[in-house]
């Protein structure tokens, strides 16, 4: 069966969900919208039948009537035009961050109908890496977790947040560092140590300007089990170093770093690098597809990508306030 796919936001992770869709033969694109309509005339002359583009979501759904809608949009926008999405009768992949702040996003939780799938990209969950060492948590083998280290040292130059007038804005971005670079890492974390009990953290913003939001955080986080993680992501890094996320317990430690699997205190399979950036997408979309044709939740829908969110809304609460924050605030 071929599913028809509506492409929201023509920017570069637009470009990417383009790639890992036409790597699907049961996937065809019917339309694309964005506000920068040379973008989106850009993006579907790269697809061998290019398919017509609209100068906004509402545009392309009163054209078309697509099966799954792609929501690449700029993070304020997303539980909006999802919502739209979920209302047209499709099923949606939004980007993460699912939005800018909770508060936006719960009101996608339980609004689609039954079998009506919606997913937010969290592609890293579905790395070799990380379903190796989620296996080695689930069956006992690391043994209680005992902490973890986290750490996201991205360089983001001053240019990069000139040349889009959204980027570094609390209502569009919601965030920085943290938000955007390392909200994925923020996910995976929840995903093998569980949702903190709370958080305390600081931000900064130390090496750019005219921005709204931190190119800096550290914060330690509390799980219910008295387990502790480690919490930093920067785009003010000189560039070189990789992401790393390391888990201990009593049984075995491993370590994550740029998506594979670097270390292991004891025999776990190997996971290698992915061949290109597009195959983290490509296994999520494989999920999606899954889940619309057996009826069941995605692997990453709204609840999950909600625990995520809160935990980066705490860490800001934190900052602010000075304060140790529960999740329980952030998600009563």
């Amino acid at each position: 069966m071929t599913f028809t796919v509506g492409l929201a936001g023509a920017g570069i992770i637009g470009r990417n969900h383009v790639a890992a869709i036409g790597r699907l033969p049961n996937l065809e694109i019917i339309g694309i919208a964005d506000p920068i309509r040379p973008a989106a005339a850009e993006l579907a002359a790269t697809l061998s039948h290019t398919p017509p583009t609209y100068a906004s979501l509402p545009g392309l759904l009163d054209a078309t009537t697509p099966d799954i809608v792609v929501i690449c949009t700029p993070s304020g926008q997303h539980v909006e035009q999802a919502l739209r999405a979920v209302r047209a009768g499709a099923h949606v992949v939004v980007e993460k961050p699912l939005d800018v702040t909770v508060a936006a996003a719960r009101p996608l939780l339980g609004a689609a109908a039954p079998g009506q799938v919606v997913s937010v990209i969290s592609q890293h969950r579905f790395d070799p890496a990380t379903v190796t060492v989620a296996g080695a948590i689930a069956d006992g083998t690391l043994g209680t977790l005992t902490s973890a280290v986290a750490s996201v040292p991205w360089f983001r130059s001053q240019e990069y947040y000139d040349q889009a007038s959204w980027r570094g804005t609390l209502s569009m971005d919601g965030g920085g560092a943290l938000m955007n670079q390392g909200v994925h890492t923020v996910d995976l974390l929840v995903h093998l140590m569980g949702v903190p009990l709370e958080v305390f953290a600081w931000t900064g913003l130390v090496a750019h300007e005219n921005i709204e939001v931190e190119d800096v955080v550290a914060a330690v986080l509390r799980f219910p089990s008295g387990a502790l993680a480690t919490l930093h992501a920067t785009t003010a890094a000189y560039p070189g170093t990789g992401v790393r996320l390391a888990v201990h317990g009593t049984g075995g430690s491993a370590v994550i770093e740029d998506d594979v699997l670097a270390y292991s205190s004891i025999p776990l399979p190997a996971a290698g690098p992915d061949p290109d950036f597009v195959a983290g997408h490509l296994r999520q979309y494989e999920d999606v597809l899954a889940a619309i044709e057996h009826g069941r939740p995605p692997a990453v829908g709204v609840p999950e990508a909600l625990d995520a969110l809160a935990v980066v809304e705490a860490v800001y609460r934190s900052a602010a306030t000075g304060r140790p924050v529960g999740l329980k605030e952030i998600l009563p």
